[in-house]
This record gives C-alpha cells, sequence and structure tokens, in this order.
C-alpha cells in the first residue's frame, strides 16, 4: 500500500514539474513577444501580460507543491538542529500540522473563490472563465496536502525516485 502510495506521488510530483515548467517557459516565450510588438512593431498586443497572469498562477501553485515534495522550499533548520530529538519530532509534527492546515485552507477556500468566479471571463480572453483561472489554487493545496501525507506517513521519497533525477553525479 505505502509503495502504490508513493509511486503515485512520484507521478504526480512529475505532472506538477512538467505543467509548471510548461506555464513557465510559455512566460518566457510571451514577455518578450508583447514587449517586441509594443516597441518594436509598434502595434501592441493586448494579450501577453493577462496570459502570462494565467501561467504565472499555475506555476505558483502547482510548482510550489513539487516544491514542498522536494524539501526544496526555504527553511529555517538552525532551531531544529539545536534542540534535541524529542523537540525535533514536536517540531516536525507541528510543520506538518500547519501545512496540513494551509493546504486544506487551499483547497477549501480556492474551491469557494472558483465557484464564486465561474461564470465571470476575462475581457482578453472572454471564452475563458475566470474560475478555471483560479483551478490551480485548490489544486495545489489538494497536491500539497497529498504530498504531505507521504512525508508523514511513509517520510521522504526513496533515492531512486524521479525527485533526485537531476542530482550532481558524485565525483570518484
Amino acid at each position: 500500500m505505502k509503495q502504490s502510495y508513493q509511486k503515485a506521488m512520484e507521478w504526480l510530483y512529475l505532472a506538477c514539474i512538467v505543467l509548471s515548467g510548461t506555464a513557465l517557459v510559455a512566460i518566457t516565450l510571451i514577455i518578450p513577444l508583447g514587449v517586441f510588438m509594443r516597441y518594436a512593431m509598434n502595434n501592441p498586443l493586448s494579450w501577453p501580460e493577462p496570459a502570462s497572469v494565467v501561467m504565472m498562477v499555475m506555476f505558483s501553485f502547482i510548482g510550489g507543491a513539487a516544491v514542498y515534495r522536494a524539501n526544496a522550499q526555504i527553511a529555517v533548520e538552525a532551531l531544529l538542529k539545536a534542540v534535541g530529538p524529542k523537540a525535533q519530532v514536536a517540531m516536525t509534527w507541528g510543520v506538518h500540522a500547519c501545512m496540513a492546515l494551509t493546504a486544506l485552507f487551499m483547497l477549501g477556500y480556492g474551491v469557494h473563490l472558483c465557484e464564486l468566479t465561474w461564470y465571470n471571463t476575462m475581457a482578453e480572453f472572454p471564452d475563458l472563465r475566470v474560475g478555471i483561472v483560479y483551478m490551480p489554487i485548490p489544486v495545489g493545496g489538494l497536491l500539497t496536502f497529498l504530498f504531505l501525507v507521504e512525508k508523514a506517513w511513509i517520510g521522504d521519497p526513496p533515492k531512486t525516485d524521479v525527485m533526485y533525477s537531476d542530482q550532481a553525479a558524485e565525483l570518484e
């Protein structure tokens, strides 16, 4: 059961990386296009900035969940290293509890935000519902919570996980 869950989290992590990486590449291509069209061609486009904002929402919330699983978030460990083993365990569970509350808040209120804005549209993209634009917030909360369950139940991913595939090779 634990192995199946961990494998599923590995695939979710990979999906998060692909989605957030694609959004980042899209932003990188869209913004220079907007600048070029505005200043070089003197023909500004109306859609690059809002499209980049949409991509940034996806990049931030979906990528943030992946960052949490990879332990790549900003963390201050000096205090954790300064206390004894029992206090470390208690502090770690405290962090898990705070992350669970944050993830569940993102999930609950993100769904509420999507429902409230579902019938609104963006002027630049009249067929795109604002509720869909905000969808990465509850999805990111759910993914973060699932990754948190993995950490609390199983521990960190094994060294064979795809998450470690970009680590520098050891020198002989």
